[in-house]
């Protein structure tokens, strides 16, 4: 697609906007038109009002940073004009701080991580650009929580009136502690995130004093590691007076007497519990499968993955059991499949009462997986044997089988893809034999 520092998308008419999200001001770095309009389109659709402008080369993009101000940046992945992360780069470069989302066919999860890591905000699949919305509102939600915090810290850091003005902020718990940890003075807001009911209260509380008195945090919370570059804020979790949990972000500094003696510390509390839980709740709903609730595929590759790690530490086997639900066509041109997605949960149900370090999963249509720490051959197919009674003896109807596949690390496999596939040609076996008995009858 041809392009020029003033190739523009659409814009959202702006009239009748009553009830849409804030305006967006987005610059693509983008080769593909129509790509770029699907995701104004996902926008649209969730009633965003945007105004989207798209670049193609470097050169494009370095000129219009330095020119406009932006909401988020959403570039394709791979592009032909670009290395792969040379525009998280430049956006470094600039200084300015603007969420950038990589756009992209599939992506295997270490290269999302490689560049989530290297400062991306996150990374959409083009198959699944329904998430875009969510993801952008989640990513300036974040950035106006941090910019929020970024003031409140520095204005910490100019003076004692300054500090008493922000001591009235109602989003952000500000304190002060002596070199022991004792809270000196503390606002408002940190004395109802706590649940106490006074500053008094509080105020002979010594919360911090685990933080102050242990060096590594210390470091950690107050930025003193020597270290070039920002200091990730400190999360911990604290206990309100009622003795539920809370998590916690910290961040903070070194306050010095007029002599040039360290004197205090001055500390910023951000309440994180819910994000937390929110996030952790996108985790394990990102990580099932919707039907059985089992964790989907992707899930068990991350499994995987991890397992093979551990063991090349330890030295230790593990098992993989991959399961095919026999007949699941048949049961549902009989029964119907209501009755066939029926019996992918009955199947899952008896997956589910593995050990707890065990990891069941949905493998794909009528497969089903199960990874065993620890397990070798002889155990690993002892336990596929107990599942495959179980779920012949469920005592519901109709009446199920499954044929069973087992490989085992390193012995069948060193890479998880080997692995699963000595598995599944062992399981495919194991049914073609069911199949030669049957035809015999």
């Amino acid at each position: 697609m041809a392009s020029t520092p003033q190739a523009r998308l659409k814009r959202d008419d702006p009239s009748g906007s009553e009830g849409r999200l804030r305006a967006l001001h987005i610059l693509f770095i983008h080769s593909h038109f129509a790509e770029a309009e699907r995701c104004l389109q996902e926008l649209k659709r969730v009633h965003f009002t945007v105004n989207a402008e798209i670049v193609v080369t470097p050169e494009e993009f370095t000129e219009r940073l330095s020119s406009q101000d932006y909401d988020v940046v959403l570039a394709e992945h791979p592009s032909p004009y670009w290395r792969e992360t040379q525009a998280l780069e430049l956006l470094h470069q600039s200084k300015k701080q603007i969420p950038f989302i990589f756009v992209s066919g599939t992506l295997q999860r270490e290269k999302v991580a490689e560049f989530i890591t290297k400062g991306a905000y996150d990374c959409i699949e083009m198959d699944h650009i329904g998430h875009l919305p969510v993801t952008i509102h989640r990513a300036l939600d974040e950035k106006t929580l941090r910019d929020e915090r970024d003031r409140a810290q520095n204005g910490l850091r100019h003076s004692e009136a300054r500090y008493r003005a922000l001591a009235g902020n109602l989003s952000y718990g500000i304190c002060r502690c002596d070199l022991d940890g004792k809270f000196l003075e503390v606002n408002e807001a940190m004395v109802k995130m706590l649940g106490y009911a006074s500053k008094e209260e509080l105020l002979a509380v010594n919360l911090a004093s685990d933080l102050i008195q242990d060096p590594g945090k210390r470091v950690q919370l107050l930025g003193q590691s020597g270290q070039q570059g920002s200091i990730d804020p400190l999360e911990i979790e604290w206990k309100r007076k009622d003795s539920t949990t809370l998590k916690v972000r910290l961040s903070g500094q070194e306050v010095m007497g007029e002599q040039g003696e360290l004197d205090a510390y001055e500390v910023i509390i951000e309440d994180v519990t819910k994000q937390r839980l929110l996030e952790d709740h996108l985790r394990q709903q990102a990580a099932r499968d919707p039907l059985t609730g089992l964790s989907n595929y992707r899930h068990l590759a991350e499994v995987l993955d991890m397992e093979i790690k551990r063991s090349e530490r330890t030295g230790r086997e593990f098992a993989v059991l991959l399961f095919d639900l026999d007949g699941l066509k048949k049961i549902n041109d009989r029964y119907g499949h209501l009755t066939g997605s029926h019996a992918l949960c009955r199947v899952a149900d008896v997956l589910s009462f593995c050990r707890d370090i065990d990891t069941a999963a949905r493998h794909g249509g009528d497969e089903f997986a199960i990874v065993l720490p620890e397990t070798g051959a002889e155990a690993a197919n002892q336990v596929a044997q107990r599942i495959c009674n179980s779920i012949s003896n469920d005592g519901m109807e109709p009446v199920l089988s499954v044929s069973i596949g087992v490989a085992v690390y390193p012995r069948d496999g060193e890479r998880i893809e080997s692995l699963l596939r000595v598995a599944d040609v062992a399981m495919y076996s194991m049914k073609a034999r069911k199949h030669k008995l049957l035809d015999a009858r």
